[in-house]
């Protein structure tokens, strides 16, 4: 899978929200209203990337969880990874 260019990655950003990309990642920053919705929102996104075998990197601080994508055998973000990021908004705002 191609490594996207940084104008692709912008361009697709536009309709990814609540995403931006940092350091070569995507990465989105959400704060739930306890720990253990965190919790549940992270299971729901485990289940779903395993089912896709595309995994982001999730760290958990208390109430709020960070999602990260990158495709590490490519190199860097890939339509996989915009996929995945879409993927996220729709099972956060389930």
């Amino acid at each position: 899978m191609a490594v996207l260019t940084d104008e692709q990655v912008d361009s697709a950003l536009t309709d990814l929200e609540n995403w931006q990309r940092v350091e070569g990642v995507l990465r989105r920053s959400v704060k739930f209203p306890t720990f253990m919705a965190g919790i549940d929102a992270v299971r729901r996104v485990a289940e779903h990337a395993e089912a896709k075998d595309h995994h982001p990197d999730i760290d958990i601080r208390w109430r709020t969880v960070t999602f990260a994508l990158v495709t590490h055998s490519a190199g860097g973000i890939t339509e996989r990874d915009l996929a995945m990021a879409r993927d996220i908004n729709e099972l956060l705002a389930g």
